[in-house]
């Protein structure tokens, strides 16, 4: 991989990680919100292959689920249930079909507004 395209994967991944880190407990967010929020609306994908590296990383990866709130990202978890225990812990909740409640608990990232400089 050229230098220019490993840096600006690693740009990516550490916007991914920043939005990641500021996710509210008890509240999830999605792959596709990240992407966007980073400008790449179609790397939802992307998105998750960061989260795969970061899972010893401390950060909130278990609050980011797919668009219908369904805990695709389980398995890398180390346990399948950890994910689900760790959001019911948190005092998330779930539908009968064991996706999250995503009216009640969705969190979307919010762009920062630009300063304006006193020049």
């Amino acid at each position: 991989m050229p230098i220019k395209e490993k840096k600006s994967k690693q740009d990516f991944f550490d916007r991914v990680y920043k939005i990641v880190a500021k996710i509210p407990k008890g509240r999830v967010t999605t792959y596709g919100a990240i992407a966007e929020h980073c400008g790449i609306r179609s790397s939802a994908r992307t998105v998750g292959w960061a989260l795969n590296g970061a899972k010893d990383s401390g950060l909130p990866c278990h609050r980011v689920v797919n668009r219908n709130g369904q805990l695709t990202g389980k398995i890398h978890f180390g346990d399948i249930h950890l994910m689900e225990d760790l959001l019911r812990s948190e005092g998330v909740e779930f539908d009968e079909k064991g996706c999250v409640n995503m009216e009640k608990y969705l969190w979307l990232p919010r762009r920062q507004k630009l300063k304006k400089s006193n020049r």
